[in-house]
């Protein structure tokens, strides 16, 4: 049950950053640089939170999701605990990966 209510959270709050991701990198009501956006939003604290909130809900929407489908599968139901564990150490690594990625992020001078 609790992957049940971990997949419809991912996903509100996916709908709420990609919303928010296509209005400001692919709809802008200005002509769009991209160097420039990624550059400024970057560069911005509150924009650096937003992204690793970003990457947290896609990965744990994605991780949940293939371990739903794959534990659909009865020869590989028995094998639940050795997937799950591998979900999560595959999800801490890609956070934490990705969290380096954009904290390292410096402006140019």
């Amino acid at each position: 049950m609790r992957i049940f209510q971990m997949q419809r959270i991912s996903a509100i709050a996916l709908l709420v950053f990609l919303g928010i991701h296509m209005a400001v990198m692919h709809y802008p009501p200005w002509e769009i640089d991209f160097r420039t956006v990624v550059i400024e939003r970057l560069s911005s604290p509150i924009w650096k939170v937003i992204d690793i909130a970003f990457l947290f809900f896609v990965l744990m929407h994605a991780l949940t999701g293939a371990y739903v489908v794959l534990t659909d599968i009865q020869r590989v139901n028995t094998y639940k605990r050795v997937l799950a564990g591998a979900a999560i150490v595959l999800g801490i690594a890609g956070f934490i990966y990705g969290t380096a990625t954009i904290m390292a992020f410096q402006p140019p001078v």
